[in-house]
Order: C-alpha cells, then structure tokens, then sequence
C-alpha cells in the first residue's frame, strides 16, 4: 500500500490479519481494507491451502508462523507491523463500503494515541444475518494500548471512556456448517475452561443450573432470535450447549487436579494409589 499525499506516518493503519486454511475467504476481508490501509499484514499458522498465495497476490505483507495460540498471534502480528495505528480482521470477516469510509475519515483524525475505536460486528446463522450484534475495538495505537494475553477472546486493553464507535458494520461470515460449529465451540470451550482453572476459579453448580437457561433467554428473547426462525433458536440452543461444556469442562480439571492431590499424597505415606470408580 503507497502512502497518500500530505499524510503524516503517525496516521498510516497497519491491516492485521491472522489467518489459517481459508483462502474461500481471505481475499473478501483484504480487499475490503484496501481503501483505507497502508499496509496488510497477514500472519499464517500453517496453512496447507493457498492462503498465503492469495494473500501475496493481493500486496500483503505475508509471515509463517506456527499457530501460539490467538492473542499470541495477534501480537506476533502487531509486532510485525510497519505502523502504530492497528487494524484487526479476520479471514471471514468483511469491512462494509460505511464502515471503510468512516475509518478513512477518522484516519486524518488519529492524533490521539489514547482514543481507540470499535466496530459493530453482526454474524450470520444459516443463511441469515442475526441483528444484534457486538462492538468489538479493532483499531487502536500499539503505544498506547496492547492485546491482552489470553487463551480466548483476547481484546485490547483499553477503558472504555477510552473508545470511540465507528458508523457501519463488520460483516462476520462465520458460519460454514454445523459440523464445523460444533467443532470450533469444543476448541473455545476447552480454552475458557483451562482459563477458568487456570485463574483458580472454583467451580460452583449454582452456575451448571442457572447460566445456559439464563443464557437461552438472553439470546432468543432479549436479543430477539426468535424473529429469526430455526436459525435464531438454534443459535440460542448453541449458547446453552457452550456454557454447559465450559462448566462441565471446569469441573472436570477441577475434578482431576483434586484426584492427582490425593493420589500425590497417598504415594508419599506409601499407601495405595486411588482409582476412581
């Protein structure tokens, strides 16, 4: 991406997207920053499609990088970038035409390396856009704020008196199939789980029985996904199945971690290894 004319070097974004088998897609997100990046930088885990061809066929940036984990490699991301100002996408997600015209109009105001900004997301279910959406902060300065380090949903680190919304829409095309949403609820299921653990956060039933029902409530009627048909419920019955594997995958570590305790000190008074029946 060239420089435009009479723009400072403090104003140039840095497009970062971290990418890994999706090469369908890869190319919609990158060319829908075109118009406001000076540079795209794409990170590739490991890639055994043509992800990394497409992405040097469009001007980017390109880095192979064996997949560390989400906020990992968004930092690796962040750290190759040429410019401070940072913009976050990912592979099937798209910059509306509304949106690319309101960061290119911030873009001559990013004097401010305090003030980050944030997008609407809106995701699609089978074939339907969902309504009701996120404001995520895709955009921000590496000087002044950074990505937290964490397992899942890793985000900026950044107050929110501190964030600026953007007008438009990030489109997130995240559906591909229920197989494949099944399998990536399991992924971020297990990474919330080992957080939970790893934070020391005991496990309490009292939130087995009451946060997937409270969930379904606040998906399919407070969001409105029941204006949405079969898509609608069967998002909100997603969401119930991910808070009841998290729990039961808390408890499960929990559970473990308390049997290696025991089955440790019987060892050190000699006596018998316990096995759970």
């Amino acid at each position: 991406m060239k420089t435009r004319k009479n723009e400072t070097i403090d104003q140039r974004i840095s497009v970062v997207i971290i990418a890994q088998d999706d090469e369908t897609r890869i190319s919609n997100a990158i060319k829908s920053c075109q118009i406001f990046a000076d540079e795209i930088v794409v990170i590739d885990g490991g890639s055994k499609d043509a992800s990394m061809q497409v992405s040097a066929q469009l001007g980017c940036e390109v880095y192979a990088n064996p997949w560390p984990g989400y906020a990992k490699q968004r930092i690796f991301g962040v750290e190759h970038a040429s410019y401070d100002w940072i913009f976050f996408i990912d592979t099937d997600e798209v910059v509306s035409k509304e949106l690319a015209a309101e960061i290119l109009q911030k873009k001559a105001q990013l004097k401010d390396g305090n003030t980050a900004y944030s997008v609407y997301r809106i995701g699609d279910f089978l074939g339907r856009w969902l309504d009701r959406g996120e404001h995520l902060v895709r955009l921000y300065n590496r000087k002044y704020h950074a990505i937290k380090d964490l397992l899942v949903h890793e985000a900026i680190d950044v107050e929110s008196e501190q964030i600026v919304k953007m007008k438009g829409v990030l489109w997130h095309y995240g559906f591909r199939s229920i197989h494949d949403h099944i399998q990536r609820f399991n992924k971020y299921t297990d990474l919330e789980a080992q957080t939970a653990y790893i934070h020391s956060k005991p496990f309490r039933i009292s939130a087995l029985l009451f946060l997937p029902p409270a969930r379904f409530l606040q998906k399919y009627i407070l969001h409105g996904l029941y204006k949405k048909g079969v898509a609608g419920f069967a998002v909100s019955m997603f969401w119930v199945m991910y808070e009841y594997q998290v729990c039961f995958k808390h408890y499960e570590l929990s559970h473990m971690q308390k049997q290696a305790k025991r089955t440790a000190e019987k060892n050190a008074k000699g006596g018998e290894t316990y096995v759970a029946q």
